[in-house]
């Protein structure tokens, strides 16, 4: 079953440098109807003005993963990490037994995000923070994996995280059509454009859940680039 969350339906927060849209009650966002999806905890779609973002501020027992839109995040954290994290890429950071950290946008563009929170399998561990780049060519017959906490995944170039989800992402040129075998309940979040997912309209901004599904069959109704988050 596929069950979508447009993007009108959003929690939603605007200040001067930031407007974002949440997916689950997060902050000042409270639906009790929407406080997560099995691990998942988090999912906001942010803009960030230029030269704006989060200043230091600690977090903990929690996997947080920043998948960048557009532009730049900067970012710096307790542990004397830093890094610059640019479109089409992700960074990871497993807050664990505790971490600061501060997360600004490139000084002279604008930068959009997803921010994604999973709750962690094992509580108190070392924490920590990496990031990579990952192919920006569009796909044809399969998602890039770009996290995960799979043992089946041990192997592979992606980031790792302390619980068992992993997470697809990929663009998709008009008309391309693939499917994307699932291991179990799945969440997908569409960061441009607009598909057809198991017969169900999408576009730009909207989420679904997927629970009891084998695959998923995507079409592109337009150039489009979507997440599929396996939980």
């Amino acid at each position: 079953m596929l069950t979508p969350f447009r993007f009108d339906d959003h929690g939603h927060v605007k200040f001067d440098w930031l407007d974002t849209h949440h997916h689950f009650s997060f902050g000042d966002y409270y639906n009790p109807q929407r406080e997560g999806f099995g691990p998942l905890r988090v999912i906001n779609d942010d803009l960030i003005k230029a030269g704006n973002g989060f200043p230091f501020h600690p977090h903990r027992d929690m996997e947080i993963i920043t998948y960048v839109r557009t532009g730049t995040i900067i970012h710096k954290d307790s542990l004397g990490n830093e890094g610059r994290t640019s479109a089409g890429d992700v960074q990871v950071m497993s807050a664990g037994r505790g971490i600061i950290h501060a997360e600004h946008s490139d000084p002279a563009v604008d930068t959009t995000l997803f921010q994604i929170w999973i709750h962690p399998k094992e509580r108190g561990i070392a924490p920590r923070w990496d990031q990579k780049a990952f192919p920006k060519a569009p796909v044809n017959e399969n998602l890039n994996l770009l996290v995960s906490g799979r043992a089946e995944d041990a192997g592979s170039d992606a980031l790792k995280i302390h619980q068992d989800a992993a997470i697809y992402a990929g663009r998709l040129v008009k008309g391309t059509e693939l499917t994307h075998t699932l291991n179990g309940p799945a969440y997908i979040v569409m960061s441009d454009g607009a598909a057809t997912v198991n017969g169900t309209a999408l576009k730009k901004g909207d989420g679904a859940e997927i629970t009891d599904e084998a695959s998923l069959k995507i079409l592109a109704d337009s150039d489009a680039e979507l997440l599929v988050i396996e939980l």
